[in-house]
């Protein structure tokens, strides 16, 4: 996930979900709740949602690279099987003629999600959170490795929660200019069948990012690793594939870090592979510091994407130390997803290099009111 900085009575916000619109074409184009073990009644906040300047003291890049290491072990790589070439010209899929359309809501601050260990294995991470916080998590985060097939049972039951699936597909070791030539399309053809799938069967769209952070140098896929030109042409084939395959459920999440000129993190232009191949920008940045603040941290990347496009922007990983203060720091992000019209965020509650879970009284009470200000997409 990110690196530093960024190192890497209840609420509840409603589902992301929507009725799917099978659109037809001659050929594809490219309840309120009882908590048993606290007693605690959630209220709905929301019903289901409808279709439709460099970073001050941030530490040195072997720091960075050191604390990027926050997401290791996560995923785990399946020994990918390059598709023959029949494999390039199979059979129309079964969502090709007739595509799986979900179209997510894009109001600012209505999206507050969660990343917890042990998803996508079970859910009970993010029941767990719930009940810890107060608030039910409407996106749940979970990081795929490359030729991991899309876990369906965990989206079922995010959906089952009145949660959005959130997965960053990560390549591991696979090289980005063989994904780019369509040597795993057949790997992602099943991917995309089966996200299609879920979609038509429970009416939920899936966020789905690849290659997150790409410039960072941290990652095998990232900055001085692999020329931004070979990234691009990866992620533009993902996606041609999945709209192929008639998976039009999902929103595209392009998710870069914050930029930290002197610390060898630099601006994602380079990486942007274009409007038409991406619906939402994520950005993840970590608050380490008690002197770190929301506009100093995100601000520069934020007008950097903002000169790219107008997309909708999710933080979409994030959390404080305890040691930077984690209370303030917390009304802090909240506020500023406000004062620059985003998304939402996603918290990454889980102890590596920092313990960034969610522990404390003052931390929890301080989540719990910045989830009182956020509303989930008009109905």
């Amino acid at each position: 996930m990110t690196v530093p900085p960024p190192e890497r009575g209840g609420q509840e916000f409603g589902p992301m979900h929507a009725q799917p619109a099978v659109r037809h074409s001659d050929a594809a184009d490219t309840g309120p709740r009882r908590r048993a073990a606290s007693g605690a009644f959630i209220e709905r906040l929301a019903g289901p949602f409808r279709r439709s300047g460099a970073v001050a003291a941030m530490g040195s890049v072997a720091a960075a690279i050191g604390v990027a290491a926050i997401t290791a072990g996560i995923t785990q790589q399946i020994a990918p099987v390059r598709s023959p070439a029949a494999a390039k010209t199979a059979p129309a899929g079964s969502f090709r003629l007739h595509p799986v359309v979900v179209t997510l809501p894009t109001n600012p601050a209505s999206y507050l999600g969660a990343y917890a260990d042990g998803v996508p294995r079970s859910y009970a991470p993010i029941d767990s959170f719930a009940a810890t916080t107060g608030v039910h998590p409407n996106v749940a985060l979970y990081y795929s490795g490359w030729g991991e097939p899309f876990q369906s049972t965990f989206a079922i039951r995010a959906a089952n929660h009145n949660a959005v699936l959130l997965v960053q597909i990560e390549p591991g070791h696979t090289r980005l200019g063989a994904i780019a030539a369509g040597d795993y399309d057949a790997y992602l053809e099943s991917y995309a069948n089966a996200v299609a799938s879920f979609g038509a069967r429970t009416g939920h769209g899936v966020i789905i990012g690849f290659a997150h952070e790409p410039n960072g140098p941290w990652y095998r896929w990232g900055f001085g690793h692999v020329a931004p030109a070979t990234w691009v042409a990866a992620w533009r084939h993902i996606v041609n594939v999945f709209r192929h395959q008639g998976a039009d459920n999902v929103t595209w999440l392009w998710t870069v870090n914050i930029i930290d000129s002197h610390g060898g993190i630099p601006s994602p232009a380079r990486w942007w592979p274009g409007n038409s191949y991406v619906t939402w920008v994520g950005i993840d940045g970590y608050y380490y510091k008690p002197s770190w603040k929301f506009a100093p941290l995100f601000g520069p990347v934020i007008k950097a994407v903002r000169a790219l496009t107008l997309d909708p922007i999710l933080i979409s990983e994030t959390a404080a130390a305890p040691a930077a203060g984690q209370p303030a720091k917390i009304s802090d992000i909240f506020a500023g997803i406000h004062a620059y019209g985003l998304l939402g965020l996603v918290w990454f509650d889980a102890s590596r290099s920092r313990d960034w879970r969610l522990t404390s009284p003052a931390a929890i009470a301080a989540f719990a009111r910045g989830a009182k200000t956020f509303k989930g997409p008009a109905l």
